[in-house]
């Protein structure tokens, strides 16, 4: 197995390993320790059957349902993301954390290609440590402590589900969800404190409404997504891509109108953020 730093702010390539097998212990537990250390960890080339991709993610943690969609027959924490040649929005098209309108919003998530255009559709990954880190200190005094209020229900992030619900979605799903969780979070294992707020969720601070809110999001937003904790992840079918849900924003790309994307995703089951 070899690792390969992509840039900087994040991400690393893992090489010489084939998810498809049952991995020793060892391997699992030193896979683990490059997750948590570069944050995304990318795995080219894997050959995985939906048995044998599902095998790979109970072995990092425990698969989760996503609210609103249906997975796949048989693996039903296998969803689908999809955008088709006829559409022109894409599932997630802007820059989240995955489900944080739940109280205990996934530790990790699971991408696999299927199917990508033949240019475009990369995925953005933001370090949230890097974006606490560097703010100044009169606007981490500003945060701490505080909590904001994320939901299922913004509109933009509404409009980029809306074709995928048609074609699979659940029935008995709530018509939004809502979860209140602290601006700045501690990381469960490194210790480490990273911003955990992301547009697409966070609606307002707790006990104060949307307008009033605005300014200071805005301006958090802006500054969680800056070029020096940016890293950009390219796909090729077989891709594997896993990151830490609790403290990195993904931003997949919608520049590739006209051509089919398929892509098979698991979350793994975290805890209350604190």
């Amino acid at each position: 197995m070899k690792i390969r730093r992509i840039c900087d702010a994040l991400g690393a390539e893992v090489s010489g390993i084939d998810l498809a097998q049952d991995l020793p212990d060892d391997v699992v537990a030193e896979l683990r320790r490059h997750w948590l250390e570069y944050l995304v960890l990318v795995f080219p080339g894997q050959q995985l059957s939906p048995a044998a991709y599902f095998a790979f993610a109970k072995r990092m943690g425990e698969p989760m349902d996503y609210p609103f969609l249906k997975g796949l027959d048989g693996f039903p924490q296998i969803t689908v993301v999809a955008k088709h040649e006829n559409e022109t929005v894409n599932f997630g098209g802007i820059w989240h954390s995955d489900t944080t309108y739940l109280p205990e919003p996934p530790s990790a998530t699971m991408l696999l290609a299927r199917e990508v255009p033949p240019s475009g559709g990369d995925t953005l990954f933001a370090n949230q440590y890097a974006a606490y880190d560097a703010l100044a200190p009169e606007f981490k005094v500003a945060i701490d402590g505080r909590r904001a209020v994320s939901t299922s229900a913004k509109a933009e992030t509404k409009r980029s589900r809306e074709d995928r619900i048609r074609e699979a979605g659940k029935d008995d799903a709530a018509e939004a969800y809502t979860a209140t969780h602290p601006v700045v979070r501690t990381h469960p294992e490194s210790g480490r404190k990273s911003l955990f707020i992301n547009r697409a969720h966070t609606l307002c601070f707790e006990g104060e409404s949307e307008r009033e809110s605005a300014p200071l999001l805005s301006f958090l937003f802006e500054h969680q997504i800056q070029q020096d904790f940016v890293a950009p992840v390219q796909w090729k079918p077989g891709t594997l891509v896993l990151w830490d849900n609790r403290c990195v924003l993904h931003n997949p790309l919608n520049d590739y109108q006209g051509y089919r994307r398929v892509m098979h995703r698991i979350t793994l089951k975290g805890d209350k953020p604190v």
